[in-house]
């Protein structure tokens, strides 16, 4: 079993500076190896059909792999003394991530799917470093012992559990202060929890909306919380207010660092929230039937439209936009992750269904029942059922999660209807 604790760090006024260094100083040295790949990249591939006859062939250079990468550590505190304060750990781990970067880059991860291209990092925008070793007796009487750093003061406010192993620590720089991060192992317990058969007794399903952010199979509903909106404006006047202040000014910095905390009280607040939703709904069954949303395919933008004469035409990106933001303030995704968490904790587990029609079918007697985005009712008089729709919805992912297959099944009004409008 492996897991992760935050702790805060209250460090000194010299041992924050010399927190400070090092983050510069690794910043500096991944924008040199991350174009030290860009480099060779580009000036020695080349497909073999589109290489031009006559051409400047630069001098070809070996490619700076992870391995060189990592022996070109020796030479650079040779040539520069000071990356020998850098204790040699943090530094190697440096290296591991100019590699990750770059391999999602190039080659993608296990589906085939690419990152875009990594961004050299500007000032400010390293804000952490990791020691890859770590062990329990490094924490007493709380304080933790980084090494070339020192004694750190820590607030403990849980204790490590017993037989638990460390085995990182990546000390973080937030809007507040200093974190470190422990990641624990313990290899008594198993990673993966019994298996567990599906029945009606034991599932549950819920439904991921905006306009309620769960509804459940049971008639039962959680209210959004919009944090992001309710701050919104606050931000605005922050914002515009850094607009008007100098660069590089002491006010200018002092309302950034005011912006970067609101942001993070408001990422605290969401996630304090889903954690709470995912324990209320933890116990009320073991098995979890959730929709597998795409949820980076529903908030893409919207593909620009031409006319005839090839002139831009309106593509309602404007109403789009304002969707997209209340999808990034639900946070399906995060919910979804935190929720698999706490079922696998308490011995259940999540399962995704596929989405497709679930809000288009009858839960009762699976007739196909069409609405538009509008119609928030589901009212089926051949049933007689009338409910909510996200309560439909909520127990058709149920019955699709139990085997249920969800199969076009009109019926004779539905039928009547459609063919009404073709005539």
């Amino acid at each position: 079993m492996r897991v992760a604790y935050q702790y805060r760090l209250l460090p000194t006024t010299e041992q924050k500076a010399a927190m400070d260094r090092w983050l510069d100083m690794l910043r500096l040295q991944y924008n040199w190896l991350l174009g030290e790949r860009f480099r060779w990249w580009e000036e020695n591939r080349c497909d073999i059909n589109a290489c031009p006859l006559i051409c400047h062939l630069p001098e070809l250079r070996d490619n700076p792999d992870y391995y060189s990468q990592k022996r070109s550590l020796v030479q650079l505190k040779q040539d520069r003394p000071w990356y020998a304060r850098v204790y040699s750990q943090v530094l190697q781990d440096c290296v591991t991530r100019v590699k990750l970067a770059f391999d999602r880059f190039i080659k993608g991860d296990s589906k085939g799917n690419r990152s875009g291209q990594p961004r050299f990092k500007g000032k400010n925008r390293y804000r952490s470093f990791t020691y890859t070793q770590i062990d329990i007796s490094d924490i007493k009487d709380n304080r933790i012992s980084l090494s070339k750093i020192g004694w750190v003061k820590l607030v403990l406010h849980r204790p490590i559990p017993d037989r638990f192993k460390a085995k990182t620590a990546i000390v973080t720089k937030k809007s507040d202060g200093w974190y470190v991060t422990i990641t624990l192992v313990d290899e008594s317990v198993p990673t993966s929890s019994i298996e567990i058969i599906p029945t009606p007794d034991n599932s549950i399903a819920l439904d991921l909306g905006l306009e309620k952010f769960a509804a459940l199979d049971t008639g039962e509903f959680v209210d959004i919380p919009q944090h992001f909106r309710k701050s919104e404006a606050k931000l605005a006047k922050l914002q515009q207010k850094v607009a008007t202040r100098k660069k590089g000014s002491r006010a200018r910095k002092l309302l950034n660092r005011r912006i970067g905390r609101l942001h993070q009280q408001i990422a605290r607040q969401r996630k304090q929230f889903h954690f709470e939703t995912a324990k209320q709904v933890m116990q009320k069954a073991l098995v979890v039937f959730v929709e597998d949303l795409a949820v980076k395919n529903m908030s893409k933008r919207c593909k620009p439209k031409q006319d005839e004469e090839g002139n831009y035409v309106a593509n309602r990106q404007s109403s789009k936009s304002g969707l997209n933001k209340s999808i990034a303030d639900a946070g399906w995704a995060q919910f979804i992750d935190i929720l698999s968490f706490k079922a696998e904790s308490a011995g259940g587990k999540v399962v995704k269904v596929n989405p497709k029609n679930t809000s288009q079918f009858c839960s009762n007697c699976l007739n196909v029942v069409p609405k538009t985005l509008k119609e928030r009712w589901h009212d089926y008089d051949r049933c007689n059922l009338s409910i909510d729709r996200d309560t439909n919805s909520a127990i058709l992912i149920n019955k699709v999660g139990l085997g249920v297959v969800l199969t076009i099944k009109r019926s004779r009004r539905n039928s009547r209807e459609a063919h009404a409008v073709a005539s």
